[in-house]
């Protein structure tokens, strides 16, 4: 489904991702891993068109998506939560949840995916009167997920959902992100720093290191790979 081949961005005159390449198959969740300044969150803003890709293609789908304008990869359903959430903080839970459907026409479809997206997140349910910018970080996390979702992604890229959350709502957050992606077929690029539970519910990973790949292979022989072992799971 997304197939990013030698893609190199930088900020200025300093390269932060250097001649990339990674796949994505449609219905699987994959991983990149990586301590900070890997370049993992710069390759999703590339790839959905907030930095300039400065050399390598983007295909999604089959198209060239490389430079597209965010919002025409929007309406191809590549559909990027990014790290910090970007919720609306003034408006309501309900009134984000609509801005995730703002491309969208079908009203029955939205009222569809809105009471989907209520029932796989009844926390959403119980504050859709709430303020946004009121809500926990955990739940503020879904939010942003289940905004995107309302956009009906094919592919949906996750920036760091755990970042600045409790850990009992961390795992809460990647069983519903397992879930979509099951009940879905949802097609999930997922960035984290936590490793393990990334890896926990990913079918392959890449591990990225000073903006290069240093290693790719299914989740689970990434898991028990010494290298990745000692250098992000805590072994």
């Amino acid at each position: 489904m997304l197939e990013v081949n030698e893609m190199e961005v930088g900020y200025g005159s300093i390269t932060a991702v250097h001649g990339i390449s990674l796949h994505v198959k449609q219905g699987s969740i994959v991983t990149l891993v990586g301590a900070n300044g890997a370049g993992k969150s710069t390759s999703l803003r590339a790839i959905s068109g907030l930095m300039r890709v400065r050399g390598g293609r983007i295909r999604f789908c089959g198209d060239d998506i490389t430079n597209l304008q965010p919002h025409e990869i929007v309406s191809r359903g590549l559909l990027h939560v990014p790290e910090g959430r970007m919720i609306f903080s003034n408006l309501t839970v309900l009134e984000n949840l609509r801005m995730g459907a703002y491309l969208r026409s079908d009203r029955s479809g939205i009222s569809h995916d809105l009471g989907f997206v209520l029932d796989t997140f009844p926390r959403l349910r119980e504050r859709e009167s709430q303020q946004a910018g009121t809500l926990s970080g955990g739940e503020q996390q879904m939010l942003a997920i289940a905004r995107a979702l309302m956009g009906r992604p094919k592919l949906l890229m996750l920036d760091e959902p755990s970042l600045g959350i409790a850990p009992l709502l961390v795992k809460a957050i990647f069983a519903k992100i397992a879930e979509v992606n099951r009940e879905l077929g949802l097609t999930v690029l997922l960035v984290e720093q936590n490793a393990h539970l990334a890896l926990s519910v990913s079918a392959y990973g890449y591990v990225l290191e000073t903006g290069r790949i240093l290693l790719s292979d299914n989740a689970e022989a990434l898991r028990s790979n010494p290298q990745v072992q000692a250098a992000y799971l805590g072994a």
